[in-house]
């Protein structure tokens, strides 16, 4: 089950570290607690077959599919690769993810 707290938020730019997209990144369009997972922007896109309803017809729909939340990291654009983040504390209380290696901010 997901807990509260997570690594990632939406709208977060990420990289998968496994699976068949590995290596690419992208930006998190949305969070899927009862999947555990994330929808990249345009990865992981599977064909569904849909039914015609209404005035929608009916064909194959390619959409993005969750992708396990322990499958991606956060992108750094500083150092050009997925990074562990730790937590440290701004000057006004707040709390701000950081990057390990060069200290970067994720939360602006």
């Amino acid at each position: 089950m997901l807990s509260n707290k997570l690594h990632v938020k939406k709208g977060d730019t990420v990289m998968v570290i496994a699976g068949k997209d590995k290596s690419k990144t992208g930006k998190i369009q949305r969070i899927v607690p009862k999947k555990d997972g994330v929808l990249v922007e345009g990865l992981n896109v599977v064909k569904r077959h849909t039914r015609a309803r209404g005035n929608e017809p009916g064909g194959i729909v390619e959409k993005e599919a969750p992708i396990n939340i322990s499958n991606v990291m956060l992108f750094c654009s500083t150092c050009k690769k997925a990074v562990r983040t730790k937590t440290n504390q701004l000057d006004d209380g707040k709390k701000a993810r950081v990057c390990v290696k060069c200290g970067e901010s994720f939360d602006k």
